[in-house]
């Protein structure tokens, strides 16, 4: 366990720039390493998506090393997310009612071809069949993160 925490740490270092966790964030990242399922509530600037990104980058290392689907609400969130995620050096990518149908081949091609840490997808984006059978098929899932309480419903 202490292992996996100073492994997240030396992510958030080389990544993010931070030497240590926020109140919470360590317990979410090792449920997440853990394979457990975990409802994480903090405030406003409280390092919410730290909590599901640095696993992501840590896959290889504590687990299968795919992809965490990141369900978000909200298109320019996830554009803001995505954009800063690429300029730190992790490869994420976004689908959603933006991209033309070429950029959505794209971010396909780039999910089989294992290519990703992060994908941002729209709740209704997620449910669609096609959407779900492309994930189930090609996805090499690590886990998902909701990143709106209200994507829950």
């Amino acid at each position: 366990m202490e292992q996996v925490k100073s492994r997240f740490i030396e992510v958030m270092e080389e990544y993010w720039g931070y030497e240590s966790f926020l109140p919470l964030q360590s317990e979410a990242m090792q449920a997440i390493a853990e394979g457990r399922d975990s409802v994480v509530v903090l405030p406003t600037g409280g390092g919410k998506s730290l909590c599901y990104q640095a696993p992501a980058v840590t896959q290889e290392a504590i687990s299968n090393g795919g992809l965490a689907v990141v369900v978000s609400p909200l298109i320019s969130l996830m554009k803001d997310q995505v954009d800063s995620l690429r300029a730190n050096g992790i490869e994420a990518a976004f689908i959603n009612s933006t991209l033309e149908f070429e950029e959505r081949n794209q971010v396909r091609a780039r999910i089989r071809a294992g290519e990703l840490r992060l994908l941002y997808v729209a709740p209704e984006g997620l449910l669609q069949e096609s959407m779900l059978t492309f994930l189930a098929t090609h996805g090499n899932l690590s886990y998902f993160a909701i990143d709106e309480a209200h994507c829950i419903s």
